[in-house]
């Protein structure tokens, strides 16, 4: 038995040693590479710096050594200079002179995820999916995305034209817009038909969603059922994210993010208190619809909190942090990726919806002959009125809370949303 622990003790001694000197080994070897790696960096820089044809200061050149670092890392990824960094800082404030417009690299291509709704992008028909090709004269395609967005904002009243590439159409077209102050109204509510049915429309998510919403659950306390529209809502804060989803889901998972360093490695559950589990959800979404959209649909999908109608999302599932490396000057970095309580991620991958409804309008049969006979009964009282010398009743106002029959046929993913939030109804009544 001593000679065994003898042995064992001398195995044990001789495995430390040769970890210790490993580690050590390995150490100095990655030291070895790194410093490689830097006078290679600074041989290229020197070089640049002595014989590129136009005179470059050695600040320019490693501003463009960090713009060229952080655009390769990813689509998101930036290097934020001083003018970049404020308009970064302005465009946070909520207020600024834009098109309305959300955009993503997609396949190396700059790709429309949204118009933000009643924005000069949206009344132009701008869609999601639209491949931005030129902005003016300037071709996008080796463009970073902050570049891209930077060359969109401008003074409001300005125009600018883009050329767009829209599948299904025979060549690329021109659009031209006037730049504006973009405000957008991120939340309003309607009832679909009748006041038991609730429509709550999110364009985006500022940071008065939550608040929001709960102020028209608050106003709405005998609502049956509820169609959450999240369709061109190109995401926004996580935390209002979050906080939807929990007004939801009473327990569990609602999104986790993962990444390198430990301290970026978060999940977000779900709360009891306050939470609405007995009203039955219908989610609308479409390839418009990422980020926070997505964590929001794919949270209630998980759950199975909610049916999912329209098209695959978008797939923007990663997270970035502003990283100041100065007092005027940060990068954009993503430091993360979402998961869902599945444990799926988002990024590139989109949610799918349990239901899949392409837009369009809802072929409806009418009685041609009926319709023609009360139109001509309407037009004979009014006639008839006349001759008594009353006055002609005043057609009802419409009602602009209200998304009536001949609205709703005209929007075959809503139209099917409503179809289906009544049939959850009707089932729960049952039980």
């Amino acid at each position: 038995m001593k000679i065994k622990s003898f042995y064992l003790g001398v195995a044990t001694a001789i495995a430390l040693t040769s970890t210790t000197i490993f580690a050590k080994s390995n150490a100095e070897d990655n030291l070895s590479k790194k410093i490689e790696a830097i006078a290679k960096f600074t041989k290229v820089v020197n070089t640049v710096e002595t014989y590129y044809v136009d005179p470059l200061t050695i600040d320019e050149i490693i501003e463009k050594a960090l713009k060229g670092l952080l655009s390769n890392l990813d689509a998101h990824s930036a290097y934020l200079d001083k003018k970049h960094y404020k308009e970064l800082e302005i465009q946070t404030q909520g207020e600024f002179g834009g098109l309305g417009i959300t955009v993503g690299i997609r396949e190396g291509a700059l790709t429309v995820i949204a118009p933000l709704e009643g924005t000069p992008a949206d009344k132009a028909g701008l869609k999601p999916g639209d491949i931005i090709l030129k902005i003016n004269d300037k071709s996008t395609l080796d463009m970073t995305l902050d570049e891209a967005v930077n060359l969109m904002r401008g003074k409001p009243g300005t125009k600018i034209k883009l050329t767009i590439y829209r599948k299904g159409e025979p060549k690329p077209f021109v659009v031209e817009l006037t730049r504006a102050i973009i405000k957008v109204d991120s939340v309003y509510a309607k009832h679909i038909i009748d006041p038991d049915i609730l429509y709550i429309r999110i364009t985006n998510f500022d940071r008065k969603v939550v608040s929001s919403v709960k102020k028209i659950l608050r106003n709405n306390p005998n609502a049956k059922g509820i169609v959450i529209d999240l369709r061109n809502n190109p995401g926004g804060l996580l935390d209002q994210a979050v906080g939807l989803s929990d007004l939801f889901i009473d327990k569990g998972i609602i999104v986790s993010q993962k990444g390198r360093v430990a301290s970026e490695n978060i999940t977000y559950y779900a709360h009891k208190n306050g939470t609405r589990t007995n009203i039955p959800l219908v989610v609308l979404v479409n390839s418009g619809s990422a980020s926070a959209s997505e964590i929001v649909s794919g949270a209630l999908q998980d759950h199975h909190r909610a049916v999912i109608v329209g098209e695959k999302t978008f797939g923007k599932g990663s997270v970035q942090v502003i990283l100041p490396i100065g007092k005027e000057e940060a990068i954009k970095l993503t430091i993360a990726r979402y998961y869902l309580p599945s444990g799926r991620t988002i990024q590139a991958k989109g949610i799918t919806p349990d239901v899949i409804v392409y837009p369009g309008k809802v072929e409806k049969k009418v009685d041609e002959f009926a319709i023609k006979e009360a139109e001509l009964k309407a037009h004979l009282k009014s006639e008839l009125e006349k001759l008594d010398g009353k006055k002609p009743k005043k057609t009802k106002k419409h009602d602009k809370s209200l998304i009536d029959e001949k609205k709703l046929y005209q929007d075959a993913q809503l139209k099917e949303a409503y179809d289906i939030l009544k049939a959850l109804i009707i089932a729960k009544e049952k039980k």
